[in-house]
């Protein structure tokens, strides 16, 4: 399993369009072969702030997912440029997956 957080800020009048943005691109990404899960969060206490949990089989199914047309259209060419704050962080197997 491979799992990425992503952190994302935009400024007000885009805030809506990257929620939207960000919906349509996690329904199109948890399509591919290899995404087990792909969730857009956005902050309630800062609707400029988002933030993604994506899981992976795999870091060739990442890199895939980073190669498909729709990651290049949604992200690359249209969210980007929206962004004031872009961050990502590729991140271990969880470190506990049962409560005790």
């Amino acid at each position: 399993m491979f799992t990425v957080i992503a952190a994302y800020r935009t400024v007000p009048e885009a805030a809506q369009a990257v929620a939207d943005l960000l919906a349509h691109h996690a329904a199109m990404s948890e399509q591919e072969p290899g995404c087990r899960q792909f969730l857009a969060h956005r902050a309630l206490d800062d609707p400029t702030r988002f933030f993604l949990y994506e899981t992976y089989d795999s870091n060739e199914a990442f890199t895939a997912h980073r190669r498909t047309e729709h990651f290049r259209q949604n992200i690359e060419q249209t969210l980007a440029p929206l962004l004031i704050e872009r961050d990502f962080h590729a991140c271990s197997e969880p470190l506990r997956t049962t409560l005790q």
